[in-house]
């Protein structure tokens, strides 16, 4: 029988960059007169495409040009910020209890990921890490699952993701993997128990939960 492939999800998971992600978030939306919001509202809140969580907190359209310097000016504030942010507490002893396979896939800029990961001691853990492979993309992981997946050689039922957000689960379901969803993350857990995914308050639950799948 094939073992099992443990796909993990790098920001709001891995990462423990909540509140880089909504100071950041509250610079995007000032920059343009918008108003702040605070972590639970963005966990509430967030969804992708980011451009329609902007929108709704906006409470305005916004066109592909405006998302484009919205997108700019946040990642310029979240750089600003991410030297500093650590792996969530159970991180590593999560990644080392999981028995097979593992690999990364991450929606922040590929270049920059690689070398976020490994100063962060976890260099040579992951078959593969792969993060978001053009300048603008604020839209679905579900794409860049399953291109990740076939340049694995895995076949996508042999696969299962632990992230923060619905998009994980969803992204998961398009290619047939399996999901645990994780509390510590971007996303309210009543969101993520609402999805009917299994649900981890840690990420050493986490890794028991996929173990059980």
């Amino acid at each position: 029988m094939a073992r099992t492939h443990l796909v993990w999800d790098w920001n709001g998971t891995l990462l423990d960059d909540l509140s880089l992600v909504v100071s950041s978030t509250n610079q995007t939306f000032a920059a343009i007169g918008g108003r702040s919001v605070d972590s639970d509202e963005h966990r509430r809140r967030f969804r992708r495409p980011v451009s329609e969580f902007y929108a709704e907190i906006l409470e305005r359209a916004i066109t592909e040009e405006e998302f484009e310097e919205l997108d700019r000016i946040f990642h310029e504030a979240y750089r600003m910020g991410l030297t500093t942010i650590p792996l969530a507490a159970d991180a590593e002893a999560a990644i080392r209890s999981w028995p097979g396979s593992q690999s990364l896939l991450s929606m922040w800029f590929h270049e920059e990921l690689v070398p976020a990961v490994e100063s962060r001691g976890l260099a040579g853990v992951f078959a593969r890490i792969d993060g978001r492979p053009t300048e603008v993309d604020g839209g679905l992981k579900a794409a860049h699952l399953a291109r990740h997946l076939s340049q694995l050689d895995v076949p996508g039922e042999q696969a299962i993701l632990i992230g923060d957000s619905i998009d994980d689960a969803d992204a998961a379901a398009s290619v047939g993997a399996r999901c645990v969803l994780y509390t510590g993350g971007f996303t309210d857990p009543v969101r993520l128990r609402e999805s009917g995914a299994p649900v981890a308050d840690s990420l050493m639950e986490a890794v028991s939960l996929a173990k059980a799948l």
